[in-house]
């Protein structure tokens, strides 16, 4: 094993896709709620603008635990979606959208933790988009950047999130955005405690259409991680591949590595019972409480 670098990694993601079940064959125990109109609340979710952002098409979901509390201070879990229109033959379905997010509360159970669903905004900064970040051909991340730190910070302050745990996670897209855009410079890098990337990884593959795909550059985003802890999970040989790729990089890391155990591309499997979430669940726990 790396020096420097634990990994663990479970039978499952050796699996392929062909072996794995389907995880419509597991009923879910989990319903995202709906969003609602009117300000957040306890078990409430709504769709926001940040002030600074008001007239403008750009926007994020909040959803407040069932046991919060004015005055209370809350983990935050912050969540990055997945590109979109996205379908595959397994009837997996991507939108894009930050309504469609569903890791946080798959992870949460919708309690004990702030749930912020951000979004990636076009060059302008001024709408969000359901492809990638920025606007073609340029793909500039930075109006996504400068969204998501005064975001997190916002909702720090006015619904008692912790600025000392706050966890990234992200599906395709946003598992990508875990480093691509959550390391991108020193000052987004400084606001995680962890990261959970599910189904991809940024330096992985190089042919992504945005600056800065190329393994180098990857790299330099990776060693911001500074050895903090990531859950990296994925479908089929997806998580196989991730492992043999931070090998190869040598860079100190605490990953935890799992195949979700179902085939599917699809956030929806963290709304069903399974050995994976459960593990995902504790290890969150564990880390918020450090």
């Amino acid at each position: 094993m790396t020096r420097g670098i634990l990994i663990v990694l479970c039978v499952l993601a050796t699996q392929t896709k062909a072996q794995l079940p389907d995880m419509a064959t597991v009923e879910p125990d989990l319903v995202v709620p709906g969003l609602s109109e009117g300000n957040p609340a306890a078990g409430k979710r709504v769709k926001q603008t940040l002030p600074r952002y008001s007239g403008t098409k750009a926007h994020h979901v909040l959803y407040l635990p069932i046991d919060w509390k004015a005055g209370a201070k809350y983990p935050v879990l912050v969540e990055l979606a997945g590109n979109g229109p996205f379908k595959n033959g397994y009837g997996d379905v991507s939108t894009g959208l930050v309504e469609g997010s569903r890791m946080g509360y798959g992870i949460s159970a919708g309690k004990g933790f702030i749930w912020l669903c951000l979004p990636y905004l076009n060059g302008e900064g001024a709408a969000n988009v359901t492809s990638w970040w920025g606007s073609k051909p340029k793909r500039n991340a930075q109006p996504t950047i400068d969204y998501c730190i005064e975001a997190v910070n916002w909702i720090c302050t006015m619904y008692g999130g912790n600025r000392e745990r706050v966890i990234l996670c992200g599906f395709s897209r946003g598992a990508i955005a875990c480093n691509y855009i959550g390391l991108h410079d020193d000052r987004i890098a400084k606001l995680w405690k962890a990261f959970v990337p599910y189904s991809h990884y940024d330096g992985v593959h190089t042919g992504w259409p945005y600056p800065g795909a190329d393994r180098e550059s990857a790299l330099k985003r990776l060693q911001r991680l500074k050895g903090r802890p990531q859950f990296i999970c994925g479908e089929g040989g997806n998580a196989q591949q991730t492992e043999d790729y931070l090998k190869q990089t040598k860079v100190e890391g605490r990953f935890t590595i799992r195949g979700t155990g179902f085939r599917n591309h699809n956030d929806g499997w963290l709304l069903r019972p399974s050995p994976v979430r459960k593990e995902l669940r504790a290890w969150v726990k564990k880390e918020v409480a450090r």
